[in-house]
């Protein structure tokens, strides 16, 4: 009874599952994906299944046949036979189900790996040639990639069946007669004894089959002398001939057992001697040649594995889409800082201020209500604001349900009231204001008043639609939808005091206009409010899935994603963009990547999605898709049309990527070359970027990906690439790019080279600028050093100590050398604080600037005057009492950290900078009037939670 309810549970929930996931593909238009999916898991289930059931039954029943005419056992019957008599009578009347009960789960075992390997055998029906042969068998590469891994998944298979076939069938032989342990004569009947040597033959056969399967996997084996992967000299003088030889050779022991045992000596010796002989010879032609070869041959002359160290080389290269890299040799001979840094119009201008992983919490501190969120980490894009096209800061104000108040969190606000967001805010990545605040130019809350004094008044990126229903980490559903005529979903903040509230008219969202309906959700989520609560009514739909990321997965499961979706502006339309990657696991002679190792750096999880793990040997980023932030529509693009990995999938899936052609001008100009990608490739070419075999063999020149020097945790990790808009030598024109250096191997604390990647026509193009092996240009590590040795950076890091945060160490080429850009953001011990940028630090060589702003930093690098703080002047219609309130709050800060340490000079100036500031104050006032009360602290009092109808200002974020 209670094994018939939990059958029935499952059941249900299984239904229910299929169900609403059936509801949501037909929602965003993907079905196909879901019928393809399950109709392929079926029939890979049912067909394994019978197969292995009938296989099963059929020896389990023929072994049964076959049972000798039994007489009753005498008083001298030994031991064993007794006891296996009185087993054979218990299970005379019971032996359908003792036989079938184990068969059938065994069947549905074996469906269910069947089923797992879906995409496998996907794959294998819809092959595509690669037009490349791989270089020692000369055959396309589409064999070794699509139809292998198949292959060698029902060898597999038939290995296990046989095996447990084997079993089953000598126990049945057992306990029916046909085989016993004592006794006079045959041990074995003749009949027994043929089923049980064509098992064994079959099992033989297959293990030739297996020598043939193992030989073209030769070339993803891994070489032991310079580790790397594919068919060295050892595999093709010798493995690959022992292979052949034991092909052969167990061919000829299968029909051998077959004819000996049943024909010319009618016994089982002759299978067991078989065996033990094909034992032997695997052991020595397979193991023992081979490892003489390898260890007197190769190990005492390793240059004869030059030639397939080169086949590695070409095929790792074309693996991952870097067989068009190009190397330039950059000279990085200058250490004196150029005189031109302080007037450059090409490098300087672009340089990022903004560091992205840092600055989230300063984008939410404006907002009114605390429960407005960015994530742990904002991204980077670029766009034309007043002609000018710069890289710009941005992020999507969602919600964080855990900054709701205790009185804010029951199931009604949580899913039906804070459903949205609402803004994509930005900000110029190359500029702060006097206070270190973002320069916002999007995402305003009220149609005017901007957060900081450098901000615009208007939303300068020209978005219809700014309400946000899909977006990064929304992992609770809402529940949408006309309430009788009012609106109740808290939209934002209008005004002073006032609220405004919202009806989602979108597309997206699954319609729960009928009791069924709800009744299905309610069993999903476990939750009678579905049923019970006045804000689901008919006219309610409820969305799901509003992870961008998962979204896409759902739609595409065939595809790895990037762990950094991005958003962009869109012809007025926010979209999520997310770079689709198509893997494979059998490319011929390319190096085996560890796809989470590759891609995890300092960021990984905090802001990032750590990749699967999971080993593969090629990548292509085939797929750009897009997610439409208000309605949830998702689009799949085909962006590398010469993939075979992804046309497969294509014709798997029925057509459901659009081809490159579709793609919108709008859309494409904010694609951006994606990070894991980039990691992985950069991680190859810490070795890869040696093209000459006999170099790379030698192995004295290569790289490796330098410590995140602004890492501060005990176990450093990889520094992140970060992007740029930037001009690097060689190049003709300002790009978008994304950027990385490298260091050499070993304890060298020198820079090596600097990789970058972007899209040139809509092709990716990759570029490394090496360095001459003996440059003395420092390394990221030792140039934050250098740095942050200087008396005045080291007395304000030693007092602000844990409240200071390092922004990403930029790594610029320029006149012949290397400039090095980092900012210092400092966080009050405030609990609501929210870093300010406060400093900026360059290096050149030995050379150290350190000041306020980038210009003096620079100044103070070339040994020029410092040239006066620059301030970005208020836009017309904002106030300039703003600012001078900001720089007498800056002063007053300095002044109390100067106090705090005794530093006299210091108060000094942070005296004059008041006085200063308290003047401007009042001539912006008019010439008159009294200072603003101001505290020394850089934190704003935070808004309260809000519910529903409370009020506060509206500001910008």
């Amino acid at each position: 009874m209670l094994g018939s309810f939990l059958i029935l549970l499952l059941l249900l929930g299984w239904t229910v599952s299929i169900w609403t996931d059936w509801l949501w593909y037909d929602e965003v238009g993907y079905t196909s994906v879901l019928t393809r999916e399950l109709s392929t898991r079926l029939a890979l289930f049912g067909v394994a299944a019978i197969v292995v059931s009938v296989f099963l039954l059929g020896n389990f029943a023929l072994a049964v046949r076959l049972r000798p005419f039994t007489l009753p056992l005498g008083p001298d019957t030994p031991p064993a036979e007794l006891v296996i008599d009185r087993l054979r009578f218990a299970l005379t009347t019971r032996l359908g189900r003792w036989v079938g009960v184990p068969v059938v789960a065994l069947g549905m075992i074996f469906g269910l790996a069947a089923q797992g390997q879906w995409k496998t055998w996907l794959l294998f029906r819809n092959a595509q040639p690669f037009n490349s042969v791989d270089p020692l068998f000369g055959q396309d590469i589409g064999f070794s990639v699509f139809r292998l891994p198949f292959w060698q998944f029902l060898l597999g298979v038939g290995f296990a069946l046989v095996t447990l076939t084997l079993a089953g069938s000598l126990a049945v032989h057992v306990i029916s007669g046909a085989v016993r342990f004592t006794g006079p004569g045959d041990r074995i009947t003749p009949a027994a004894r043929v089923h049980v040597t064509t098992l064994i033959a079959l099992f033989v056969g297959l293990k030739a089959v297996a020598y043939a399967l193992d030989k073209r996997a030769l070339v993803l084996d891994q070489n032991s002398t310079f580790s790397f992967n594919g068919a060295g000299y050892t595999d093709v003088h010798a493995l690959l001939s022992a292979k052949d030889i034991l092909m052969y050779l167990a061919v000829t022991v299968a029909v051998a057992i077959l004819v000996f045992s049943n024909v010319v000596l009618r016994n089982i010796v002759w299978p067991g001697v078989a065996l033990g002989l094909l034992a032997i010879s695997a052991i020595a032609i397979g193991g023992v040649y081979p490892w003489s070869v390898q260890t007197f041959k190769v190990n005492q002359t390793p240059t004869l594995e030059t030639p397939y160290a080169q086949r590695a080389i070409d095929a790792t290269l074309k693996a991952y889409g870097m067989s068009e890299l190009v190397n330039q040799p950059y000279a990085a001979t200058n250490m004196t800082p150029p005189q031109s840094l302080t007037t450059d119009t090409t490098v300087v201008p672009t340089i990022r201020l903004l560091d992205p992983a840092i600055v989230a919490d300063t984008f939410a501190q404006p907002q009114v209500r605390s429960f407005y969120d960015f994530g742990k980490k904002l991204d980077v894009d670029r766009y034309t604001v007043d002609g000018k096209t710069g890289d710009y800061v941005v992020g999507l104000r969602g919600i964080d349900y855990g900054k709701l108040a205790d009185a804010q969190r029951n199931w009604q606000n949580t899913h039906t009231v804070y459903t949205h967001g609402y803004g994509l805010v930005a900000a110029p990545a190359d500029r702060v204001g006097n206070n270190g605040q973002p320069c916002f130019v999007s995402g305003f809350l009220n149609a005017g008043g901007a957060a900081t004094a450098c901000s615009s008044t208007t939303d300068q990126l020209g978005v219809d639609e700014p309400r946000i229903y899909y977006g990064d980490g929304f992992t609770e559903y809402a529940v949408v939808g006309a309430h009788g005529g009012r609106n109740v979903e808290y939209d934002r903040p209008t005004g002073d005091t006032g609220d405004q509230y919202y009806t989602y008219k979108g597309a997206g969202g699954v319609p729960l206009n009928s009791t069924w309906r709800k009744i299905l959700y309610s069993l999903d989520y476990m939750e009678t409010s579905f049923l019970l609560s006045d804000a689901v009514t008919d006219n309610s739909k409820i969305l799901y899935v509003r992870d961008p990321r998962e979204r896409v997965q759902k739609v595409a499961p065939f595809l790895t994603l990037d762990g950094d979706p991005y958003p962009a502006v869109v012809d007025g339309r926010i979209m999520w963009i997310v770079d689709g990657y198509t893997t494979a696991t059998h490319y011929p002679y390319a190096q085996v990547v560890d796809l989470r190792d590759a891609t995890s750096d300092s960021l990984t999880g905090s802001g990032t999605v750590a990749q699967d793990r999971q080993r593969i040997t090629y990548m292509r980023n085939s797929v750009k898709a897009t997610v439409d932030a208000y309605d949830g529509t998702v689009t799949l693009y085909q962006f590398d049309d010469e993939d075979p990995v992804l046309k497969a999938w294509n014709q798997a899936f029925g057509g459901i990527i659009q081809p490159k052609s579709a793609i919108p001008t709008s859309l494409a100009a904010h694609f951006r070359y994606p990070e894991d990608l980039f990691k992985v490739q950069r991680d190859l070419l810490t070795r890869y970027h040696v093209r000459d075999a006999a170099d790379f063999t030698a192995g004295p020149d290569f790289w490796k990906v330098p410590d995140d020097p602004a890492d501060s945790s005990a176990t450093k990790a990889k520094q992140p690439p970060y992007y740029l808009y930037t001009q690097l030598p060689g190049q003709t024109r300002t790009q978008f790019q994304l950027v990385s250096v490298l260091a050499p191997v070993g304890d060298r604390q020198t820079l090596s080279a600097l990789l970058s990647a972007s899209y040139a026509d809509g092709r990716p193009q990759l570029r490394v600028l090496e360095l001459p092996k003996d440059t003395q240009v420092p390394g990221p590590s030792q140039a934050q050093q250098l740095m942050e040795n200087k008396d005045l950076p080291r007395t304000d890091i030693n007092i602000w100590k844990d409240n200071v945060q390092r922004g990403n160490l930029l790594s610029l080429p320029y006149g012949d050398g290397i400039l090095y850009v980092e900012p210092l953001y400092v966080r009050s011990a405030d609990q609501k604080a929210y870093p300010q940028l406060r400093k900026v630090l360059v290096a050149y060589g030995d050379k150290v600037g350190y000041a306020d702003t980038l210009e003096q930093a620079l100044a103070q690098l070339v040994g020029t005057t410092a040239p006066p703080t620059t301030t970005t002047p208020p836009p017309p219609g904002s106030s300039a009492v703003d600012a001078a309130v900001a720089k007498i709050q800056k002063a007053l800060a300095d002044l109390k950290a100067a106090q705090q340490t005794g530093n006299f000079q210091a108060q000094g100036q942070a005296l004059a900078d008041l006085d200063a500031a308290i003047k401007e104050f009042n001539e912006a006032k008019g010439g008159s009037g009294t200072p603003p009360s101001a505290s020394p602290s850089t934190s704003p009092t935070a808004s309260p939670s809000p519910s529903p109808g409370s009020g506060g200002a509206a500001m910008a974020g």
